[in-house]
């Protein structure tokens, strides 16, 4: 069901006062959250609050980070056309997409090992998203079991990584339709994984291993510590990966752990079309970078997919998600469901990536930084940020909803 509460009128702008607590069951930012006026203010704090090896994990990209700083960069290659003097006081952000309706065409991004940075970050991403209205994607590599999630929010999607063999895929598809969840989201670009060589000179390994470096970090970071780490330990024993197979998976300081994800550079289309029939229902593919793929899967069955370069964490110098866009949105039609994550900072952005022909679009990092500075509420106060940007914008643009912005508003700065 959606939410009673319509996510554009949360109460957060920057020119106004501190604000008294909301009545009940209505928006409140809370006294520690006043001072954070964007995304960029949560990874500010976030950097603060967590250990360093912790902050580079969500932060850093592969090799040079060409590609994570592409994908925030290509939104500079558009400039706004506004209109005036129409009339958007009836301007709405609810967003119809595959057949439901969502209080805005914004969602929260799969991010793995969340609860490491946020205590039970899974479980509060896809509650503030349960009370905000909107879609959130569970993390096949995260520390908290997929049954639990579902139950907390019927309408959450689980993202999966294919397993490498015909029986475990099988399984893991039986697993997360026993589960609950409607919406399988089926990540393409991990064939092997990035070389993340900003995680080992942050000391950030899988598996994690303990060492004094470490247990300083925890020391000189008791916030985290005590309301995270130790938080976690005393109630819910050492994490384990819990969702990557259809059984639980090694804790994270396993010295196998690597070796329980296995294989996947051997994986085709053949073997999404097993998953596809398998599974039955909403069927999403992410990490699609071409026109050519975009096709392939629409004509397999997908039901959408997501343009993505995966955060800038797999393949250095990918393309920009927001680059990608126009040319698979022509090649797969414009009723297609064409969405999108990577490099949105802004509701501007969100608005720049529909208006080239996103349907919806899924924002990660600045969740997971909101959500280990402020917990649940730090998430909800993010998707208010977003919101209002978008309402604000709307105006000034001229337009009611997002799905009215097309390539009309947009033109694109001549390259030096």
């Amino acid at each position: 069901m959606q939410s009673e509460l319509r996510i554009q009128d949360y109460p957060v702008a920057s020119h106004t006062a501190p604000r008294k607590p909301a009545a009940a069951g209505g928006w409140h930012v809370p006294r520690r959250l006043q001072h954070v006026l964007s995304l960029a203010d949560f990874e500010e704090a976030a950097r603060r609050h967590l250990p360093a090896p912790i902050f580079a994990y969500i932060k850093g990209g592969s090799e040079t980070d060409r590609a994570l700083r592409g994908s925030e960069e290509a939104f500079a290659d558009y400039d706004w056309v506004t209109r005036v003097f129409h009339d958007t006081s009836g301007r709405n952000l609810t967003t119809t997409l595959l057949g439901e309706s969502w209080a805005a065409p914004v969602g929260i991004a799969p991010m793995g090992i969340s609860a490491l940075s946020a205590y039970r970050g899974d479980l509060i991403q896809t509650r503030a998203a349960a009370a905000a209205g909107i879609p959130a994607i569970m993390s096949g590599s995260s520390l908290i079991r997929m049954e639990d999630v579902a139950a907390a929010n019927p309408r959450a999607w689980f993202q999966a990584y294919v397993p490498g063999e015909p029986d475990r895929i099988a399984a893991l598809v039986d697993r997360v339709k026993a589960a609950g969840f409607r919406t399988l989201v089926v990540t393409a670009d991990v064939a092997v994984s990035g070389n993340r060589e900003n995680n080992i000179r942050a000391r950030f390994s899988t598996p994690l291993r303990p060492d004094l470096r470490l247990a300083w970090d925890g020391l000189t970071h008791p916030r985290w510590l005590c309301g995270t780490m130790l938080k976690t330990l005393l109630r819910h024993g050492m994490p384990h990966f819990e969702n990557s197979h259809a059984k639980r998976g090694a804790p994270i300081i396993a010295k196998h752990v690597m070796r329980e994800f296995g294989a996947r550079n051997h994986l085709s289309w053949a073997h999404i079309a097993q998953m596809r029939e398998r599974w039955g229902g909403r069927f999403i593919i992410k990490g699609i970078l071409s026109p050519e793929d975009a096709v392939l899967a629409r004509d397999m069955g997908a039901d959408g997919i997501i343009v993505s370069n995966h955060g800038g964490r797999q393949l250095d110098g990918a393309l920009a998600p927001l680059r990608a866009l126009p040319d698979i949105v022509a090649a797969v039609g414009p009723d297609y469901a064409v969405m999108m994550d990577g490099g949105i900072r802004r509701g501007s952005d969100v608005l720049m990536a529909m208006a080239l022909g996103a349907k919806f679009v899924f924002v990660g990092r600045p969740f997971n930084y909101a959500g280990a500075v402020g917990g649940a509420a730090g998430i909800t106060h993010a998707l208010g940020i977003l919101a209002t940007e978008m309402v604000r914008n709307l105006s000034l643009l001229g337009a009611l909803n997002p799905a009215d912005l097309d390539a009309r508003h947009l033109r694109r700065r001549a390259r030096a």
